[in-house]
């Protein structure tokens, strides 16, 4: 199957320069492509993750993808889908950011197969030779007005203003293109929907350049949306970043298996390498049977695996099944200290103390008699097992680790006392 037909069953093509072109351009040999990325900041949350999910699939179809992450267009910001300037960052965290995207582009794309392997390169290292005499005559002179300010990014910015110098990203990015296509040999550019002023920008750069003739090509990636209207890859915590000391593998785990029935199949689509029979029969479970829930574990497992690897998704499913079984005490600390990471936590001491007052002390009980009378129903379970003694004493012997004792109150109402 041509890589242009797998995209378009995936759903994961919003617009191209030249459709036909482009379809024929990969049918006749392995061809270059890029996406870029600035280092904002030094971790990729799962919304930077779409088009380079699609840069791994020309790559796994034998193509040869280059990963611009742009130490020089991060020190000016793209204005796309902003309304106010970004905050300048110093040079030195520019590129602490970009060795962190550095190191996390190369652990999802690099492979055993060398003749894939992915091409990292920076364009502050071409961009910082140039100054501002040959920036104004060999570039700019290339860039109409009229046509820059015409752009959606630029356009949406003009009622609450944008600075010249985040009015020139594009043409920075399409010098980008214009290099990687001159060096690397790079004829396609992909990225966001909002990436098209920029990307088109770069083609008729590149075109003014290299003549008419010259064979590149644009390609965007819709812009997703959750079935409810929401903006996707945020959670009631944040973005789901890719670095685990941000958001745990047991979260990512959990952010996935915790999909809407009417998302799962697009993001099954989008972020996972099933093919497509795989993906249909899991389509046909959501409809038959959504109580299983397969269509999210199978995504969790394989968005898991791909960006944190077998050992940590091990571990994000031991976590899982313990929290569901209420079998606490076969998770290590480190494990418990993941898993409950956003549950109601508290602090105490190691003194002996009756569980009775030790669940008021702490706060978990609102008195004796609620405490009492929770522990003689069988409602209170420390570390997994049902305290049914109102006479039992709390001791540090009771953490797991030494370190973290886990409560639950009722059904599902867990909480993580930490011992000081």
């Amino acid at each position: 199957m041509n890589i242009i037909d797998e995209l378009e069953w995936r759903e994961a093509i919003n617009q191209q320069t030249d459709a036909e072109g482009l379809r024929e351009l990969m049918e006749t040999k392995a061809v270059s492509l890029y996406c870029g990325i600035d280092p904002t900041g030094n971790s990729m949350h799962i919304g930077h993750l779409i088009p380079f999910m699609i840069l791994k699939r020309f790559q796994l179809a034998g193509h040869r993808p280059v990963i611009l992450i742009g130490g020089a267009t991060g020190t000016i910001g793209d204005p796309s889908g902003r309304q106010t300037e970004r905050s300048l960052q110093t040079m030195e965290q520019v590129q602490e950011n970009v060795d962190a995207l550095t190191a996390q582009m190369k652990k999802l794309f690099l492979t055993d197969n060398e003749a894939n392997q992915v091409r990292m390169v920076n364009n502050y290292d071409w961009t910082h030779k140039i100054n501002v005499i040959e920036f104004l005559r060999d570039y700019g002179k290339n860039f109409s007005m009229n046509t820059m300010l015409s752009k959606d990014v630029v356009a949406s910015r003009l009622d609450s203003g944008i600075t010249f110098t985040e009015f020139s990203y594009q043409i920075l990015q399409s010098l980008d293109y214009l290099h990687l296509y001159q060096h690397e040999d790079v004829q396609l550019q992909i990225g966001g929907s909002d990436q098209w002023g920029n990307i088109t920008s770069g083609l008729d750069l590149i075109r003014k350049k290299e003549g008419s003739e010259a064979r590149a090509f644009g390609l965007t990636i819709p812009l997703m949306l959750k079935s409810d209207g929401t903006k996707f890859g945020k959670s009631a915590g944040g973005a789901i970043w890719l670095d685990p000391a941000q958001t745990t593998p047991f979260e990512f785990y959990q952010f996935w298996a915790n999909s809407d029935d009417r998302d799962v199949v697009k993001y099954l689509k989008y972020f996972t390498f099933l093919d497509q029979a795989a993906i249909e029969a899991l389509a046909e479970k959501v409809q038959s049977e959504p109580h299983k829930r397969e269509a999210q574990k199978a995504l969790a497992e394989e968005m898991t695996r791909f960006v944190h690897g077998e050992e940590l998704l091990e571990q994000a499913k031991r976590i899982t099944a313990a929290l569901f079984s209420g079998d606490i005490r076969s998770l290590t600390a480190d494990e418990i200290e993941e898993g409950f990471k956003e549950m109601p936590t508290f602090t105490t001491g190691r003194e002996t103390k009756n569980i009775v007052d030790w669940l008021v002390d702490l706060g978990i009980e609102p008195s004796k008699r609620q405490a009492r009378e929770d522990i003689t129903k069988g409602a209170i379970s420390l570390n997994g097992e049902r305290v049914s003694d109102i006479q039992l004493d709390v001791t540090a012997e009771h953490a797991i680790g030494g370190r973290f004792i886990i409560i639950r109150k009722g059904k599902k109402n867990y909480s993580l006392v930490k011992l000081g």
